[in-house]
C-alpha cells in the first residue's frame, strides 16, 4: 500500500497542536502533503510561532470557517479539554473524518459532542515523534474501508499501527504501549544508576543501557521465538544473568511490573468516565 500523500484534495486539520500533533504534522511534510493543505488550531502563542515556524502551516487561535475544507480533523487535545473544544469545532466539521489521539475519551463521547458518526479513535505512544511510533485504532461502524485507509496513510508517517475490534481494548493498549515508553526510560534509568554505582562513568552507564535496549528490541523483532525464550537462551544455570533475573524472581519484580501496567489501565478508564461524561 502506497503511503505517498497525491495531494489533490486533501485537507488535514489538528486540534491541538503539541508534540504528537507536530510528531504527523512532520511525518506528512516529509511524505509529500504540502503545507498549505494542513491547518492547526492551537490556542497558546508560543506552540502556535513555533508551528509556523518549523512547518509553515496555517495557524489559528480559535477554530473558525477555515475548518470547513478539512477531510481529516486530528483532536491532539488534553482529555480535559476535549468537549470544550468539540463544542467549538463542530459547526465547522461536519463531513470530516475524525481522528482521535486523546487518551481516554471514548468514542461515544466523541460522536455525541461532535455530531458525528466518522470517528477513529486512537492510541499512539511518543517513539511517533522519531518515526518509531506503535499506535492502535478503533473504527467505529460508520468508518469505511476508505476512511480507514486515510487514517493508516497518517498513522504510518509515525510508524506501526494495530487495528483492534473492541474500544475497550485501548485501556489496556493505552497501559501497555501508550505509557509503555516512560516503563523502558525508567529501566534504563535504573540500569545507569546501577551502572554508574558499580564504578562505571555515566556517559559510559548510559551508552551501555541504551545500546543493549536498542540491540534487544531490534533482536526481539526480528526473531522468530517467544520473548522467553531468548531471554532463557542468555541464561546459563549459575551465571550472571541468571543472578540478576533470580534476584528480580526473589523481589516480585515481574508481578510488581504486571500491577503498575493494571494500574495505568485503570487510570485509562477513569479519565473516560471523568471527562467523557454527557
Amino acid at each position: 500500500m502506497s503511503t505517498q500523500h497525491s495531494g489533490s484534495n486533501e485537507h488535514i486539520a489538528f486540534i491541538g497542536g503539541g508534540n504528537m500533533a507536530s510528531a504527523i504534522i512532520s511525518g506528512l511534510l516529509k511524505r509529500g502533503l504540502p503545507a498549505r493543505q494542513i491547518q492547526v488550531v492551537e490556542p497558546f502563542a508560543e506552540q502556535r510561532a513555533r508551528l509556523e515556524q518549523e512547518f509553515q502551516v496555517s495557524v489559528s487561535e480559535q477554530p473558525g470557517a477555515a475548518l470547513e475544507r478539512a477531510t481529516l480533523v486530528v483532536w491532539a487535545v488534553k482529555p480535559q479539554t476535549f468537549r470544550e473544544a468539540a463544542a467549538q469545532t463542530r459547526a465547522h466539521t461536519p463531513a470530516a473524518l475524525h481522528l482521535s489521539v486523546a487518551a481516554g475519551i471514548r468514542s461515544d463521547s466523541i460522536a455525541r459532542w461532535l455530531g458525528s458518526e466518522r470517528i477513529v479513535r486512537s492510541m499512539p505512544n511518543t517513539p511517533a515523534l522519531v518515526g518509531k511510533g506503535m499506535t492502535a485504532l478503533f473504527a467505529r461502524p460508520a468508518v469505511t474501508a476508505a476512511d480507514q485507509l486515510a487514517v493508516e496513510q497518517v498513522i504510518q508517517t509515525t510508524g506501526d499501527y494495530l487495528w483492534l475490534d473492541q474500544e475497550a481494548q485501548l485501556d489496556a493498549v493505552t497501559a501497555l504501549s501508550g505509557s509503555g515508553p516512560a516503563y523502558v526510560f525508567y529501566f534504563i534509568e535504573a540500569m545507569i544508576e546501577a551502572g554508574t554505582g558499580m564504578g562505571l562513568s555515566r556517559g559510559q552507564a548510559h551508552q551501555l543501557a541504551i545500546g543493549t535496549f536498542v540491540g534487544a528490541s531490534t533482536l526481539a523483532q526480528s526473531a522468530q521465538e517467544p520473548p522467553e525464550v531468548l531471554r532463557a537462551r542468555v541464561t546459563s544455570k549459575g551465571g550472571t544473568t541468571y543472578a540478576a533475573l533470580t534476584s528480580m524472581e526473589q523481589d516480585g519484580v515481574k508481578q510488581q511490573f504486571m500491577r503498575a501496567m493494571q494500574a495505568a489501565r485503570q487510570r485509562a478508564s477513569e479519565l473516560g468516565d471523568e471527562f467523557g461524561a454527557a
